[in-house]
């Protein structure tokens, strides 16, 4: 692969002549400046100066036959020799302009429609001069002898310098590539091809995982009802385009397929400078934490963003920041701005003008429902997506919370640890309510659940909810068992069996419990399930029958154990024992509280120096 290929990634075309033997302009004017004139102009001049230089090889009474003639044979031919030269000719003369021969090359293999069209020009004009001799400009064209020099003079007529052709070389059609190209006269070519090496390799290069770029253009769509502003009004036409390509927004982070659409949507990036607008731009996003991996976030999925310029983000930042963080001091805003990037990376279309006016929205609402200003802020910090909601739909959502008895600081706790549900559909979060009073909860239970797992009502029943329940039963957690296994511990809904649950109840079996046993542990203690295996069950099995010498089978009788802090608790209650030479079972030595536990074993109302709060530590 060439160094362009390489340098721009530019879409490698499968070059194809086009034959058009009917294109001709009616007049000179169009004949030296085709681009400027409809087609429809140029098929009527074409048809017309046929008429007065009928082809030699056509035979009236025959024409089906004429492409199998030897004569319309040597003409395909000769087009593709002219092809062949066209190309070569358009390479050198974009090398005129400054054009590295390996670009200039590339460039000239991969814009078949321009080169086409310069062909057709120099016919044209070559019939033109000989119909009509004596005319200024075919006097100056015919003193051009050789087809490469015509090739040459049409390219230079047109204007252009170059750059249709190095705008169809990156993906456009000729007529975008056209339109483009008229946002860019200023612009010196070498220049343009710097500038799209510099964007490609910001906007795609150093991406994350491509793919994700569509899923998260979906879900900044599918939450947004609230007025669209200009800009992201361009945005969704952007997005438009490249949908209605095949496969659609899950292209979007690959520049053979995306970049062109930019380009169509917003020609005006190509006239920025790099060093004055690009470069500056760049380097304040990652001042407030983006990463260069992470400068497609932003550009991809809210291009007005590269319009606006380091000064235009900066400004939108700082309104953004006026809401967000009103809490923290001066001395702390390289934090505030921090959080702010991991904000926009998520969700860049904070930045417009709608969302943050949005804000100030959604502040007045939940304070008038007492929810405290902190958890609102982290919950936009977490799921920014909020901002693109009107304060009547979140409403909904809130008096669903309310009718549980979560409300005012439960419902801060609640949208700072899951703020998605605010933005789930009321008929969904009432299934779950449902689904969950259907397995014997209470409506105070549902509501107990959701102030201390609100994830549970953030998964889906029948992918997620439906199959825990199943995985459970697999273990001996049967239906009649989940009331009480998950009031102790709900996360056991929202936990992956496979990587988190299993592995526990693997280790359990390994140092000498039964299946039945572990089961029945779960049953009465399920926040068993949630412990470390290296840092809470294996360091105090080992102290169980290392260090205290107990079989394991007293855990099975007291689960609990595994929920005392070893160090606090377990050890300095087990010397106590051992010092008095009193034996006792895991329950009566760890279920008492301090008090209790002098009362019974020291006969004493002073207090151990040790703490009766049951620690996973």
């Amino acid at each position: 692969m060439n160094l362009m290929a390489k340098s721009l990634s530019f879409p490698a075309y499968q070059f194809q002549p086009l034959i058009n033997p009917r294109y001709c302009p009616l007049l000179q004017r169009q004949l030296l400046y085709p681009y400027k004139y409809p087609p429809s102009h140029l098929h009527r001049s074409r048809l017309i100066l046929r008429n007065h230089f009928p082809p030699q090889c056509q035979n009236p009474s025959n024409s089906s036959s004429l492409s199998s003639t030897p004569a319309h044979q040597q003409e395909e031919e000769q087009h593709l020799e002219q092809l062949k030269e066209t190309r070569e000719a358009l390479s050198l003369f974009l090398q005129e302009f400054g054009v590295s021969p390996e670009d200039s090359v590339f460039i000239a293999s991969n814009a078949p429609k321009y080169a086409n069209m310069l062909v057709d020009s120099v016919r044209d004009l070559e019939e033109w001069s000989a119909w009509k001799s004596g005319d200024a400009g075919g006097e100056e064209f015919g003193e051009l002898k050789g087809f490469r020099e015509k090739v040459v003079h049409m390219a230079k007529v047109k204007g252009d310098n170059g750059k249709v052709a190095f705008l169809e070389s990156i993906g456009l059609n000729l007529s975008s590539a056209m339109n483009v190209a008229r946002y860019l006269s200023k612009e010196s070519l070498p220049g343009l091809i710097d500038k799209v090496k510099y964007m490609k390799d910001i906007f795609f290069t150093n991406s994350d995982d491509k793919i994700l770029f569509g899923k998260k253009a979906r879900r900044m769509m599918m939450h947004l009802s609230i007025p669209i502003d200009e800009d992201l009004q361009q945005t969704l036409s952007f997005f438009e385009k490249i949908e209605a390509r095949r496969g659609g927004l899950d292209m979007l982070g690959f520049s053979d397929a995306s970049f062109r659409y930019l380009v169509e949507s917003f020609p005006r990036i190509l006239s920025l400078p790099i060093d004055s607008h690009l470069k500056p731009m760049v380097q304040f996003l990652e001042s407030i934490g983006i990463s260069s991996n992470r400068m497609g976030n932003i550009f991809l999925l809210f291009p007005p963003t590269i319009l606006w310029g380091a000064k235009g983000i900066r400004s939108r930042v700082k309104a953004f920041r006026n809401f967000e963080f009103h809490s923290f001091s001066a001395s702390q805003v390289e934090t505030v701005d921090k959080s702010i990037g991991k904000v926009l990376v998520k969700c860049p279309w904070v930045l417009s003008s709608g969302m943050i006016e949005n804000y100030r929205e959604i502040l007045s609402f939940f304070d008038m429902e007492k929810v405290p200003r902190g958890s609102v802020e982290r919950a936009i910090q977490s799921w920014p997506h909020i901002l693109g909601c009107s304060p009547g739909k979140l409403k909904v959502m809130v008096e669903q919370f309310g009718d549980l008895g979560v409300r005012d600081k439960k419902l801060g706790q609640v949208i700072a640890t899951s703020p998605q549900l605010l933005l789930r559909k009321p008929s969904e979060f009432v299934q779950g309510v449902t689904f969950l009073k259907d397995l014997g909860f209470t409506q105070d239970d549902v509501g107990m659940l959701l102030s201390r797992c609100p994830e549970i009502f953030a998964a889906s029943i029948d992918n997620t909810l439906r199959k825990k329940i199943k995985s459970l039963a697999s273990i001996g957690i049967y239906e009649e068992h989940l009331p009480r296994v998950i009031k102790k511990y709900p996360e056991v809904l929202v936990s992956d069996f496979n990587s988190t649950l299993l592995p526990r109840m693997k280790y359990l079996m390994e140092i000498g419990i039964s299946k039945r046993d572990v089961a029945f542990m779960v049953r009465r203690f399920s926040p068993l399930l949630g412990y470390s295996i290296d840092k809470v069950l294996r360091p105090k099995y080992e102290f169980l029958v290392q260090t205290m010498e107990k079989p394991v089978r007293d855990v099975v009788e007291y689960p609990r154990y595994f929920s005392h802090s070893l160090e606090k608790k377990i050890k300095p209650r087990f010397l106590v024992l051992k010092q008095r030479n009193i034996e006792c079972s895991l329950k009566d030595m760890l279920a008492k509280n301090d008090e209790e536990f002098n009362s019974v074993f020291l006969h004493s109302g002073g207090r151990m120096p040790v703490s009766d709060s049951p620690s996973a530590d």
